[in-house]
């Protein structure tokens, strides 16, 4: 099989999941690479990985404080996995930086999934051609429909994939008042449930942030 060109990284401390995945990615054509713990990862960490699969749970440095460094330097995407199931738990990964999660233990059928929705994402605004850039304005806030480009007040915004197609669909539609359940099926495209609302709420709360004017 020809290889993708897409390379990821999966950062996990149990061997028998980081071999379960790496053999499900390789025989989708992704190259692989692997992190035993997060400062290994972060040491790996440079700019030809389209994604990130972090554990949460690992001795050291923690998934959440990984991707909290991560973040300090890029908006890969990340996936975090995570053998607990509270709501605490998903959304502090979320809040962290993370773009989506998955508890242990989960189907490989619903990993690939997962990861194909992020790369599917991530690719979109990161092929727009620089040359069909199309500026939507609104309230000192400018947004690049064409590619992950916004400017507050004279300053330009770093979001991640999940916050700039947030803010692109809320800024394409102002007279539009939009619930969590609009939100997450548009940018997650998945069937909403009754845990979604939260996912969404995080990454709003995320977003808010970073566009407070300054």
């Amino acid at each position: 099989m020809k290889m993708n060109e897409q390379r990821l990284l999966i950062i996990e401390d149990d061997a028998d999941i980081r071999m379960g995945v790496r053999i499900l990615l390789e025989g989708e054509g992704y190259q692989l690479d692997e992190a035993v713990n997060g400062m290994d990862g972060l040491k790996m960490l440079n700019n030809d990985y389209e994604l990130i699969i972090l554990d949460i749970m690992m001795p050291g440095l923690s998934g959440i404080e990984t991707c909290k460094k991560i973040r300090e330097i890029s908006y890969v995407p990340i996936l975090f996995l995570t053998a607990k199931s509270t709501e605490t738990d998903k959304l502090l990964g979320l809040s962290a930086g993370g773009d989506d999660y998955l508890v242990k233990p989960f189907s490989y059928m619903e990993l690939m999934a997962r990861i194909k929705a992020l790369l599917r994402r991530h690719t979109e605004y990161n092929t727009k051609e620089k040359f069909t850039e199309k500026w939507i304005k609104s309230s000192g806030i400018e947004v690049n429909a064409n590619g992950n480009e916004v400017i507050v007040c004279g300053r330009p915004v770093s979001l991640t994939g999940i916050e700039y197609k947030i803010l692109l669909l809320l800024i394409s539609y102002p007279n539009k008042i939009f619930s969590a359940q609009n939100i997450f099926e548009s940018i997650w495209e998945e069937e909403y449930l009754y845990t979604s609302a939260n996912t969404v709420m995080v990454h709003m709360k995320n977003l808010r942030l970073k566009l407070e004017k300054k």
